[in-house]
């Protein structure tokens, strides 16, 4: 617990830092390190140490020209001459990698269906969640709309932590996460709304903007519910592969994957929201 706290009194102002502060680059740049990590701590669970030294580079770069393609996407960059190229980078890294599945059919070593699988989801649909991020963060007020899916996870874990420790008794899934209880995940579901009523709080005193208080209370209960959708989906992985952690760059935590699964699955879901709704008046 103690390893946890420290990590986060480090890593919270961080994150702020550079989604808040630092220019809109900075986050495109974080968000390529992290999925550079996620990938290869996606493929050493699933495809092994050997195919996933060979094969990480590859997961990797399709992470970062997807990430690429989102962020010079927007329309700042409409005159900027290489901003159609990176669809065609992530275009052609896909035809490389079907390619290798074809030539390499049948050789000891060669990549199997669930490895192509797994290069996929750590390349591609990761990286386009993650990327939800980025979005926001590019929206108007984006600095402070970047930060709506953190809100909601963060505070779902957090809250259903304890509300686990003190009043857990029905098991949640307890085959894919023994510790998890129905009454941590309904506590889970009342951090992320209330985490979500004093972000509207905070937002105000900053910009002196008025969020909806409804929607914000809705994007807190979708984002904790997604957010603990996706801790289930990424526990099951570990089940599956027989891990306990993906990974020891977070002390207490574990890795990008063990922190952000939550993140990974309530940050499109709150972005696609967002772009549907009017969550201030103009």
């Amino acid at each position: 617990m103690l390893k946890r706290i420290l990590v986060a009194v480090v890593g919270v102002p961080f994150l702020l830092a550079v989604l808040v502060v630092a220019p809109e680059w900075a986050t495109y740049a974080l968000l390529c390190g992290l999925c550079i990590i996620a990938a290869h701590e996606l493929m050493s669970a699933v495809c092994g140490k050997e195919k996933t030294h060979r094969w990480w580079g590859l997961a990797g770069t399709l992470a970062v020209f997807v990430l690429t393609t989102v962020f010079f996407g927007d329309s700042r960059f409409a005159d900027t001459p290489v901003r159609g190229m990176f669809p065609f980078f992530v275009a052609a890294l896909l035809v490389l990698l079907f390619v290798i599945l074809v030539t390499q059919y049948g050789r000891e070593d060669a990549l199997s269906l669930i490895d192509i699988c797994t290069v996929l989801l750590a390349g591609v649909a990761i990286p386009l969640a993650l990327s939800c991020l980025l979005r926001l963060r590019l929206m108007e007020m984006g600095s402070g709309l970047v930060l709506i899916p953190l809100v909601a996870a963060f505070c779902s874990d957090t809250m259903a932590l304890f509300a686990g420790m003190a009043f857990g008794k029905h098991k949640l899934a307890p085959l894919v996460s023994p510790k998890k209880t129905v009454e941590g995940s309904l506590g889970g579901l009342i951090g992320g709304m209330a985490g979500m009523v004093l972000f509207r709080i905070i937002f105000f005193l900053c910009t002196e903007i008025q969020l909806n208080i409804l929607w914000c209370v809705f994007l807190g209960f979708v984002g904790a519910a997604m957010g603990q959708l996706g801790d289930l989906v990424f526990s099951a992985v570990k089940r599956e592969f027989g891990i306990k952690d993906y990974g020891r760059l977070l002390p207490g935590h574990g890795g990008v994957l063990d922190r952000f699964d939550s993140v990974i699955f309530a940050a499109p879901v709150i972005w696609l929201i967002i772009c549907s709704i009017h969550l201030w008046e103009s």
